[in-house]
């Protein structure tokens, strides 16, 4: 059974305007469990749209989206929250800058289900969120007790990620996620994003625009361009595109690609 099934999705905004265009027109799409899709194309082309729609914080005009067989197509965001989780591009977006560094990842370990922060901190929990951060490489497990506004935009996102990642949500969504932050701090987080993604086997849809980055990452590439999906390869054809190749063969605008770091 696909993980998630999108049918006929529509989405025009400012449909009064004469010069309104779809930002969905008509997509279908199947993605199979365990695929990491990347999604490339200009501005317009319909990305941050469908990401918005199977969030759940745009609504479609018309067609479904059907998550492991349960069709979420009306279902409020916090209602899916349990299902879908994402990471902005924004690294101020995903984390509550009120509270600790272990405070947001009790939230986070079980979205969707009532709680209070503070009751869920256990010594055994505060172990594992250690471990977890370890990883990251930020120094950021022995500072647990830290409030998130003190973090700077890089340790922000990389929580960001892990927080996103810790309720094993079917669908995970990476919205320009490394685009803000420092050449460095990015290939830290994209690390620790390929990481997270193999080791829990998670349905990965990710937004780039930068084309070797699209290239090196994922199973999938997928160019949208004008609310429909223009190309959709994956595997040796996939594996033996370069950055320049890429620009050329799908006509993307230069202004807003960029072929390395």
């Amino acid at each position: 059974m696909p993980t998630l099934v999108c049918r006929g999705l529509t989405k025009t905004f400012h449909r009064d305007l004469p010069e309104s265009r779809p930002a969905l027109d008509g997509l279908d799409l199947s993605v199979a469990p365990g695929d990491f899709l990347v999604l490339i194309g200009g501005n317009g082309a319909g990305k941050s749209t469908l990401l918005n729609t199977i969030a759940g914080t745009v609504q479609p005009d018309r067609g479904s989206l059907v998550i492991a067989g349960r069709d979420i197509t009306a279902l409020a965001p916090h209602k899916r929250a349990s299902l879908v989780t994402r990471v902005f591009q924004d690294p101020m977006a995903g984390t509550a800058a009120a509270m600790t560094i272990e405070e947001n990842l009790a939230v986070a370990e079980r979205r969707g289900q009532a709680h209070r922060a503070r009751s869920l901190l256990t010594p055994e929990r505060r172990a594992r969120y250690r471990d977890w951060l370890a990883e990251l490489g930020l120094g950021l497990e022995d500072r647990l007790d830290t409030s998130v506004a003190l973090l700077s935009g890089g340790q922000r996102q990389a929580l960001s990620l892990l927080m996103a990642v810790v309720s094993q949500p079917l669908l995970l969504l990476l919205d320009e996620h490394t685009a803000a932050l420092d050449p460095r701090t990015a290939n830290r987080v994209m690390e620790a994003t390929m990481r997270a993604v193999t080791e829990r086997r998670l349905t990965t849809l990710m937004v780039t625009h930068n084309m070797s980055q699209a290239i090196a990452t994922g199973n999938r590439l997928i160019m949208m361009d004008a609310g429909r999906i223009r190309f959709d390869i994956r595997g040796a054809e996939k594996a033996a595109l370069t950055p320049d190749a890429l620009v050329e063969r799908f006509h993307i605008d230069n202004d807003r690609m960029r072929l390395g770091h």
